[in-house]
């Protein structure tokens, strides 16, 4: 192991929805830490904005997850124009707040297309070219849903609790070739759909702070910096973990 287990100098990592909120503190975290970082996402404004903040070790392919005949290809690209991926981080996700009976099935299965088997489609495309490497990283975007019951939410945390079942199996089936596999639970995190949301709820404000020990929200760099970890050697006995990244909150009362 090198001196600094934490540097990710000459690593590769993809990063999904890396362009704003939680993916953009995921991939400047990285890049802080010597990666050099592919962003992907479905909007090229966004990408674009994002890289020249980033720098010039970051870099983007537009690519919707939920275009699942297209993975492949966009593997196949990155790894080509670029760099073997070393690091993938799974962050793109969709949420769609409302009572569960007036969830219809589409409303379900869209949630579970991207944030679950789009999941999938991107790792299996990824892990069979680490696989053969003997090497990588594969860092799942769980949540606070996949822990406790949340109001609302039953799709999204139908999606985040199969994730967690996705990283416990697919560590079993991939960490003996050398690729870990493991997940951050992100608490109340604050982006600009945190802020809005607590616009709309002001109450929930006192409400999870009440029930969290470390009394703040979360910052999208906390949350980067728990990817630096678990993408470095520093993790490099570490696999098929979900680790939360939340001031207490899943244990406070």
């Amino acid at each position: 192991m090198s001196e600094n287990a934490f540097n990710l100098e000459g690593k590769l990592a993809l990063v999904t929805g890396g362009g704003s909120g939680i993916g953009f503190g995921i991939t400047k975290c990285l890049i802080n830490a010597g990666a050099t970082v592919v962003i992907t996402g479905r909007r090229e404004k966004i990408l674009q904005d994002a890289i020249h903040q980033l720098g010039e070790r970051s870099f983007y392919e537009i690519h919707d997850i939920d275009e699942l005949d297209t993975t492949g290809n966009v593997v196949r690209t990155i790894e080509s124009k670029y760099e073997p991926i070393d690091i993938l981080v799974n962050n793109a996700g969709i949420n769609d707040v409302k009572p569960p009976f007036d969830v219809s099935d589409n409303d379900f299965q869209a949630i579970i297309r991207t944030n679950l088997t789009g999941v999938f489609t991107l790792t299996r495309e990824v892990a069979k070219r680490m696989v053969r490497r003997k090497r990588g990283s594969i860092i799942m975007i769980t949540s606070m849903a996949a822990i406790y019951g949340l109001k609302d939410v039953a799709p999204y945390s139908a999606s985040k609790s199969g994730l967690l079942g996705l990283t416990r199996s697919l560590a079993t089936d991939l960490s003996p070739s050398g690729v870990r596999v493991n997940a951050i639970a992100p608490g109340f995190i604050v982006t600009p759909m945190h802020e809005e949301a607590l616009r709309r709820f002001p109450e929930k404000e006192k409400k999870i702070l009440d029930r969290t020990p470390l009394n703040r929200f979360g910052t999208i760099e906390d949350i980067g910096h728990a990817a630096v970890f678990l993408a470095s050697d520093a993790s490099g006995f570490i696999t098929g973990v979900q680790l939360p990244v939340d001031g207490g909150n899943a244990i406070g009362f």
